[in-house]
């Protein structure tokens, strides 16, 4: 199947380009699976509903996924918002065939598209139907394809659940609202699952899929508990890389939504699982959480390196503080799941079901990893193996659930004992918070660092169904107003001994900055500039290194370093690039600095791509304390591609 317009523009190829992807058309392809049923006329009268939009496998896509009354041809047509001239598409505008079945949980058709080689910085504006039978003109910007970047993490809608549809649709649509007004330059919109109350009810899906940034933001949806027993799910959202193999259902396939997807998105790598399906079959084959820990390990082990943060979502959550804290399910899912996270150096879990919120310590192999890690810690910094899970509360005010006091009984190692820090909250919490009112995830994405926040969209006050019904609430407006932060913390991530070096490489005719990112302190060592059009160029300093010796033996010591190769993904350049001019910076113990190396740019050499030194003692040299320092010096050719690149300085200590 191929895009309905032949108009080509030429395009810079880019990283993470999805297997299958069409030639570039103003920067737009296409991507295709499965195929129509037999179609009727496309000029029959169709009428569109539950239009939304969808992550795609990167950053350059998005799926589009909607119900149709009538089984035509139809298509996604898409073009620059510029081109757009009253209401009018531009005669070049890109259409993209659509693909999609009958619907099995209702009447009707369902079809998706995905929209693919979209260029950064850039309105788009999009429709669907057929020639004669469009729907509304929605619109969706993108934004610079590296680089930081935040998104929104939202906990169970479960429209329906407080028995009326209509308020929980408002709170739905007044978080939504009030948490892209006050966040406008968000990329992303994740659902930790439960949408709706009933899995096939479509009057609770049409309220779900009413409001409007639900076509303006991309959406990576999770299958909730409620979610799953019908197809409604599956035919409202389309996923991108998905698995839909047996092992990853709960039931039959032909009447339950199901599958694991994972997608990439900047320096993020998002891992979504169908948690619904964990028994583990008691023949031994592959199925439930262990082919969900298979599936997360082929991933990680495929696409890991492609990104910086590996992020995973699923809906049951398993370090929670309410209801479901105590669940069976949940306390073997924390058996299954745990340990191979630790191992394949998962970053964080994202997860909904109990309704309420929750930050846990950094869990390691199913235990708190610092027994001294405070509560309500503000800034965490997590060893090798360290995740941090969050729980997200409910983003419409249809239900809440209280948070349950531990059972000093429990000595069961992945039981609900408490925590010796804070008695009234579970072992593994940091953070626990109930107060009956609406509230989302805010994830801040940065090159050394994710800050999350979790923020009230609402009070006691309605749109809240719970509350409205009768629900106690504890927030008091004045003090907890919305826009006010429940938690917020800063998780570092572990960079072992040595010291990352990052730099950002922009198109070949701008600037970048870099940074050498290490635990005493994030260096900003400003903006490299292009040199007479051949080079790039950037200079800084490293982190200094402290060196004591108190020996009585006054025996040598020296202190080397080399530095890999720059790394953004499937990209590199050589960091043989990197040059130095070690220093003193404080005298002591007989440091003397080590020899200037030059960029390998300036000379054809190796630069620090090999060991070199950054300072030494003599054989009785006096005892005592000195700091070492070097300037770098970075220069490479124009040719780099754009991209956020990073290497690792490694620092050797040698002594006799």
């Amino acid at each position: 199947m191929r895009p309905s317009t032949t108009a080509q523009a030429p395009g810079r190829a880019r990283r993470r380009v999805a297997a299958g992807a069409a030639a570039a058309i103003f920067g737009l392809g296409v991507a295709l699976a499965g195929g129509l049923t037999t179609a009727a006329s496309a000029a029959e009268a169709s009428t569109y509903s539950g239009i939304i939009l969808g992550v795609g496998a990167n950053e350059t896509q998005r799926i589009v996924t909607w119900y149709s009354s009538a089984d035509t041809a139809q298509k996604v047509q898409v073009a620059p918002t510029a081109s757009i001239v009253n209401g009018e598409f531009p005669a070049d505008a890109v259409s993209f065939d659509a693909v999609g079945a009958a619907n099995t949980s209702t009447t009707g058709y369902n079809r998706h598209v995905t929209i693919t080689n979209l260029k950064e910085n850039t309105a788009y504006s999009y429709r669907v139907g057929s020639e004669g039978s469009w729907s509304p003109a929605y619109s969706f910007r993108t934004q610079d394809f590296e680089g930081d970047y935040d998104f929104l993490f939202f906990g169970d809608p479960q429209i329906g659940s407080s028995g009326d549809i209509a308020k929980d649709q408002a709170g739905w649509a007044e978080t939504l609202r009030y948490a892209t007004t006050a966040n406008p330059d968000i990329e992303l919109l994740v659902s930790g699952g439960d949408h709706v109350e009933s899995a096939n009810n479509e009057a609770q899906w049409s309220a779900f899929l009413a409001p409007d940034e639900l076509r303006k933001y991309p959406v990576a949806a999770t299958i909730g508990n409620h979610d799953v027993g019908g197809k409604s799910w599956e035919q409202h959202h389309f996923t991108p890389n998905t698995d839909r193999s047996s092992q990853y259902y709960n039931g039959d396939q032909s009447t339950r939504s199901g599958g694991d997807f994972w997608y990439i998105y900047k320096d993020v790598l998002f891992i979504d699982l169908n948690s619904n399906s964990y028994v583990n079959p008691t023949d031994g084959s592959l199925g439930g959480d262990a082919a969900h820990v298979a599936y997360v390990t082929d991933v990680v082990k495929k696409h890991g390196a492609e990104a910086k943060w590996t992020v995973l979502v699923y809906h049951h959550s398993i370090y929670s503080p309410a209801s479901h804290a105590t669940d069976g399910d949940n306390k073997q899912r924390r058996k299954d799941f745990t340990t191979a996270f630790s191992d394949l150096g998962v970053d964080m879990v994202l997860q909904g079901h109990d309704h309420s919120y929750s930050r846990s310590y950094a869990i390691k192999n199913g235990q708190k990893e610092n027994p001294a890690e405070q509560p309500g810690a503000a800034e965490v910094f997590p060893g090798p193996g360290g995740v941090i899970y969050v729980t997200a509360n409910s983003a419409s005010g249809s239900k809440y659930y209280d948070i349950k006091k531990p059972n000093p009984a429990d000595k069961d190692p992945h039981g609900n004992g408490p925590d010796p820090l804070n008695p009234d909250s579970y072992w593994y919490n940091s953070v626990q918070n109930q107060e009956h009112v609406r509230s989302y995830v805010k994830v801040q994405v940065k090159a050394d660092k994710l800050v999350v926040e979790n923020i009230r969209s609402g009070t006691c006050a309605a749109p809240n169904a719970a509350v409205e019904k009768g629900l106690s609430c504890t927030n008091t407006p004045e003090g907890e107003p919305v826009g006010s932060i429940v938690d917020k913390v800063t998780i570092h991530p572990y960079h072992g001994n040595g010291q990352d070096i990052q730099v950002n490489v922009p198109t070949a005719t701008g600037e970048f900055g870099w940074t050498i990112d290490g635990y005493n302190g994030l260096v900003n060592l400003g903006t490299a500039q292009e040199r007479n059009g051949w080079y790039f160029e950037a200079t800084g300093s490293i982190n200094p290194i402290v060196v004591s010796d108190s020996r009585f033996s006054l025996a040598p010591w020296s202190i080397s370093a080399n530095v890999s190769d720059f790394r953004d993904g499937d990209k590199t350049f050589s960091g043989s690039y990197l040059g130095w001019s070690p220093k003193v910076v404080e005298a002591g113990a007989g440091a003397q600095a080590g020899s200037a190396v030059v960029s390998g740019y300036d000379d054809q050499g190796q630069g620090l791509a090999i060991s070199r030194g950054l300072g030494a003692a003599d054989q009785g040299h006096a005892r005592g304390t000195a700091k070492l320092g070097a300037d770098l010096d970075l220069k490479f050719p124009n040719e780099v591609a754009k991209g956020s690149y990073r290497a690792t300085l490694t620092i050797t200590a040698l002594s006799s």
